[in-house]
């Protein structure tokens, strides 16, 4: 499911298959900065482009910025607390008409007692849980040494993203309306040398039943090479490097990229066209936005499965069509207001775009 990035949408301007603007929006607003689980960094939108898979739109949210290649202990699991959607209006007002949602479950090996080692012989032996994601080696096969294990549900909503109509998206073998999240790179001792964790990865491609879609589509959530290209010291340290050198082609590998041992987390679904059109248009828009809860209260006995309570309505923090376009076109005052906004109010940031600083 790891694909090309050929399409971003802005609000609802693409065409099944067309090509659009390459980039990504990291740490783009000062309040998504404390919440780097919910960051959305990417959203592409294209028509799949293997042979037998033209009759369908790929989807990539991608989430979570600046993910380390050795980011233990804890790593890169999504927010369990957190609704992380996917939108798509087919009728060009600038609402959404199917709503992909996705919610994250993390628990802890042993009923979230967690893994535990038996430390010490005879009398002073005690059974300690571990500090870690594992303990051994994992394969899909195998789970037994994994401590932290991901897992995800999934909801297609016709109609309004909060009231509108929600029905599951099932497993194809086997109806179960829960999915596995492979676990990250953890290394080579854990989970095999590249090419073994791309085939472990790849297991956790589900084809998927997709409630009133006659087709079923393909789903994948998890962590991928981080795709986008940019120096970032030079480029906000007020474009610091001589015009022609930033737009010769010949110079575009000339400055190492940061982000080229990074990673992002991938939320990717393949839907058949048929199923995401109305009537005869053929031109969809769509992006992604991660919300949380309006409240939270710490927990001051925290464990595993309850380090706050979260409660209230949803509240939209992220928000990515086109990327860039928060990032470096919405002033820093609205960059708030804008991952809060939804595509049919974004008249109120019009100056932004005739008027770019």
């Amino acid at each position: 499911m790891r694909a090309r990035k050929l399409a971003a949408v802005l609000t609802v301007a693409t065409t099944l298959g067309a090509s659009g603007a390459i980039a990504s929006s990291h740490r783009e607003a000062p309040f998504i900065t404390k919440s780097p689980k919910v960051d959305s960094t990417d959203f592409y939108m294209f028509r799949s482009y293997e042979a037998t898979r033209a009759d369908f739109v790929t989807l990539i949210a991608n989430y979570i910025p600046f993910q380390e290649a050795y980011g233990g202990p804890n790593f890169f699991t999504l927010d369990p607390e957190a609704l992380y959607e996917i939108h798509i209006d087919n009728d060009g007002n600038g609402q959404e008409d199917l709503t992909f949602q996705f919610r994250f479950t993390n628990t802890l090996a042993n009923a979230n007692a967690g893994a535990a080692l038996t430390i010490g012989t005879g009398a002073q032996a005690k059974t300690v849980p571990v500090p870690l994601f594992n303990v051994g080696p994992i394969t899909t096969a195998n789970q037994a040494n994994l401590n932290v294990q991901e897992s995800f549900t999934l909801k297609v909503v016709r109609g309004n993203r909060r009231t509108g109509v929600a029905k599951d998206v099932t497993n194809a073998a086997g109806g179960s309306a829960t999915f596995r999240k492979p676990t990250d790179y953890i290394g080579t001792k854990s989970l095999g040398l590249p090419a073994v964790y791309e085939a472990y990865a790849r297991e956790h491609i589900y084809n998927v039943n997709i409630p009133d879609c006659p087709t079923p589509g393909r789903v994948f959530v998890g962590q991928r090479k981080e795709s986008f290209a940019v120096n970032l010291g030079p480029i906000f340290d007020l474009v610091n490097a001589d015009g022609t050198f930033i737009t010769t082609a010949a110079n575009r590998n000339a400055v190492k990229n940061p982000l080229a041992g990074n990673n992002i987390t991938t939320l990717a679904l393949e839907v058949p066209i048929a199923c995401l059109k109305a009537g005869t248009q053929d031109v969809i828009g769509g992006w992604t936005s991660a919300s949380v809860r309006q409240a939270r209260a710490i927990n001051p006995s925290p464990t595993f499965a309850k380090p706050s309570r979260d409660g209230g309505a949803w509240q939209q923090v992220s928000r990515l069509g086109m990327p860039l376009v928060n990032e470096v076109v919405i002033g820093l005052p609205d960059k708030d207001k804008f991952n809060a906004s939804e595509p049919k109010d974004d008249a109120q940031f019009a100056t932004y775009v005739t008027n770019p600083t």
